[in-house]
């Protein structure tokens, strides 16, 4: 996937303005920055829930097989966990037992065997996040789009589901671009990461490329040498861009 010169507007001045970023085969890209630079803005773009003002996005995929994994989950809570999982299967053609058996093995993958006929409300947040998960990739897609999607975590349930998250996206080979305010999630997770300024006209300013090997393991991934230093830098860049006024434009210049 390849953003070119993407500008995003919802009125007389872009939130987003001449983003590029990549997004390459089995690559994991993390985007930060302040609140209201336009992340989730920019995701909305790619599945063409939001019209770009300017640019382009090129993506490698067809939208089918593109995944989508958000903060809040869309579990039906009317359902099981196998049939929440199941859903999506079936509305593409796959018969219903087929459907289930899939949803089974991937609830199983992300150790949920015995938990199949459980509701949404008979589920602890962890579980249902990996529910959720099971969800997307019982799709088989190419390509994930998260925005926050472990925000709602305790410490511990959210650095076992991040696990989980990094061996999966791994073994099978999956493209994902990450949103998140957490730097160290960033970090454990990506090959690259990208940081926006301040919005409007909010835009990248730095990228910064990961040098931690895989597969990964989250505490040893701490342990890396590499890994503190560019918490830091990453720490420093983003509180600049968090304390910096928002950008003038020409127009606002003359009016003052």
């Amino acid at each position: 996937m390849r953003v070119r010169d993407l500008s995003i507007s919802y009125g007389a001045e872009p939130v987003l303005e001449g983003v590029d970023i990549g997004v390459g085969e089995g690559q994991f890209v993390s985007l930060v920055g302040p609140s209201g630079s336009g992340k989730s803005s920019l995701l909305r773009a790619v599945i063409g829930l939001q019209k770009p003002l300017d640019g382009s996005i090129e993506l490698d995929v067809p939208s089918t097989d593109i995944g989508i994994l958000f903060q809040d989950d869309a579990l039906l809570p009317w359902k099981t966990a196998r049939e929440n999982v199941a859903l999506g299967l079936t509305f593409r053609g796959i018969k219903k037992d087929e459907a289930l058996a899939q949803a089974d093995f991937w609830l199983a993958r992300l150790g949920l065997a015995g938990f199949e006929n459980r509701f949404p409300r008979r589920l602890s947040g962890g579980q249902r996040k990996r529910v959720a998960l099971a969800q997307v990739l019982a799709l088989k897609p190419k390509l994930i789009l998260m925005d926050e999607p472990f925000a709602s975590l305790d410490a511990i349930v959210r650095a076992r589901v991040i696990q989980d998250v990094v061996a999966l996206v791994e073994r099978e080979h999956i493209s994902v671009l990450l949103v998140t305010h957490d730097l160290e999630e960033a970090l454990w997770l990506s090959d690259t990461i990208y940081l926006l300024s301040q919005g409007p006209h909010a835009h990248i300013t730095r990228e910064y490329n990961v040098p931690i090997p895989r597969p990964r393991d989250l505490i040893r991934a701490r342990k890396h040498p590499a890994f503190a230093p560019l918490y830091e830098k990453l720490w420093r860049d983003l509180s600049r861009e968090v304390g910096a006024a928002p950008r003038l434009v020409a127009s606002d210049a003359d009016a003052a």
